[in-house]
């Protein structure tokens, strides 16, 4: 996108810093496939290609820069500790990692944090501090905890060496399918479409970058754009539902990426579906933002051959299941009835007598 920040982010982040930390991790992490779906490139009329990020071990991307970054601890730092803020993947991430390098990890969560996100990170090893109603409150709580202890703090997003290690999914891409000419990368604070812009422009400067965002938190689009920021609300995409984008990582938003989508709930419900039911694999909504986009804007991608980046799968099992219901009915596939009847004995009878002659 021309006319972005112009901060001159890519002298001190570029694609060797990609590559160095593709080197790093190599064996820490999934080499996650991409492949090619036939069934999404029949429905859209492109040649897609699906990055499977939800099969690393955490089930998300997040990994990738967290692991980056422990990696370049200094040993004094190793022996004090990290800290992250986070309510969900990058929580996971951290602490994982943090566990398998004996480095101590803490972990502020909202106070709100459901209670399966705070024992799965606690189960990495990780310390969890519930702290704040708010992100705002919570990530004061975490800086607090880092000048008291002396930790060193590992940012979600606005952070050089996660953005290195979140690139690292493009350069993936680009490695097994070098012919994409377009990538589709979800938005939330910036650090995975920056690193992946990175990577994809230093590997093929002719290639697409485009970034997706859910229409409640439209924060990077508002940003780039002149208009006041106006985000919030619930959203199935909570993994990208950021009310402000990483400075690092807009400069190079602004500089490296072709153009910004924003996607409502319902396409994004309609897209964790398709990957449910035509791929068998599980997205959470932020994982599947950028089959959205694809799924809304079909014509701007026909012919082409473009790679989807599915972020991640860690979504509640409860509003997994209210999508699919939600698509059977719209798709006509299941049917609800409400009858106005007497409570009398064998009215029931009658009425399922009704149906069965139906």
């Amino acid at each position: 996108m021309a006319g972005g920040p112009k901060e001159d982010t890519l002298a001190e982040l570029g694609l060797d810093d990609v590559l160095a930390a593709a080197a790093r991790i190599a064996g820490e992490v999934v080499r996650t496939p991409c492949l090619h779906s036939r069934t999404l490139s029949s429905i859209t009329g492109a040649e897609v290609f699906i990055k499977f990020e939800n099969l690393q071990f955490t089930a998300s991307f997040k990994e990738r820069g967290a692991l980056n970054r422990l990696l370049m601890l200094s040993d004094a730092e190793r022996r004090a500790g990290v800290i992250a803020m986070s309510a969900g993947n990058h929580a996971q991430a951290v602490a994982y990692h943090a566990r398998r390098l004996g480095v101590p990890a803490t972990i502020v969560m909202p106070a709100g944090t459901p209670h399966v996100k705070v024992r799965q990170t606690e189960e990495h090893g990780a310390r969890v501090h519930l702290h704040g109603d708010t992100l705002e409150e919570t990530a004061g709580h975490a800086r607090g905890l880092r000048e008291e202890q002396g930790l060193t703090f590992v940012h979600p997003y606005d952070d050089e060496l996660v953005m290195a290690g979140q690139g690292t999914v493009a350069l993936e891409m680009l490695q097994d399918h070098p012919d994409l000419e377009v990538l589709v990368v979800p938005i939330g604070g910036g650090g995975l479409i920056s690193g992946c812009a990175v990577a994809a422009k230093g590997l093929n400067s002719d290639i697409r970058v485009v970034g997706v965002e859910t229409e409640l938190y439209p924060s990077a689009y508002q940003a780039l754009h002149g208009e006041p920021a106006k985000c919030g609300g619930q959203t199935i995409a909570e993994g990208i539902a950021v009310k402000e984008p990483g400075r690092a990582a807009l400069a190079v938003i602004g500089r490296l990426v072709d153009d910004l989508m924003v996607v409502p709930e319902t396409d994004i419900e309609r897209a964790v579906d398709l990957y449910a039911t035509v791929e068998k694999s599980v997205a959470e909504g932020a994982g599947a933002a950028t089959l959205a986009a694809l799924l809304r804007r079909s014509s701007s991608f026909k012919g082409r051959r473009v790679g989807l980046v599915l972020s991640g799968g860690n979504i509640d099992s409860r509003l997994l299941a209210s999508i699919l219901m939600r698509a059977l009915i719209r798709g006509g596939r299941v049917t609800r009835l409400r009858i106005d009847i007497d409570d009398r004995p064998g009215v029931l009878s009658s009425v399922a007598g009704l149906i069965a002659e139906g």
